[in-house]
């Protein structure tokens, strides 16, 4: 699943050939499934019927220089894509504290979802280098919708 998503997600964005090569081995997306499950901050799943169609992750900010919580993953499966599910995920591992995100620059739809939910872009832009493209941090102030 969520290989699948970021096909979806990316395909638009980002080298097809690139994505591709590297989506190509699912051995190494699985043991970080198995480590984050295990060890890292709680995933919250989204399962219809017996199938996921999408999760979210968040935790302790990876930048020392910015509010203490991170959205670290938001996926949902195209098919569901404007149908609620993924409000639901970001509502459920997202609390009241000031958060930060990363999103591909080019992403409108992820930015404008993101900015519906009170992230505003603070001025941070990076080179992914993964996928070969830019990202910029988007960050909402504590106690939004409060």
């Amino acid at each position: 699943m969520h290989l699948e998503c970021w096909r979806e997600a990316y395909a638009p964005y980002v080298d097809g050939d690139l994505l591709e090569a590297r989506l190509s081995d699912p051995a190494p997306w699985e043991e970080t499934w198995r480590a984050s499950v295990e060890y890292g901050p709680q995933r919250t799943l989204a399962v219809l019927g017996e199938e996921p169609i999408g999760f979210a992750v968040a935790g302790p900010n990876r930048d020392a220089d910015g509010p203490e919580r991170e959205l670290y993953a938001l996926y949902v499966r195209k098919a569901w894509w404007g149908s609620g599910v993924g409000q639901a995920l970001l509502d459920d591992v997202l609390d009241e504290r000031e958060c930060t995100l990363w999103v591909l620059e080019e992403n409108r739809r992820a930015i404008v979802f993101y900015a519906g939910n009170g992230f505003v872009p603070n001025g941070d832009r990076e080179f992914f280098t993964w996928l070969d493209a830019w990202e910029i941090r988007m960050t909402r102030p504590a106690a939004y919708g409060e």
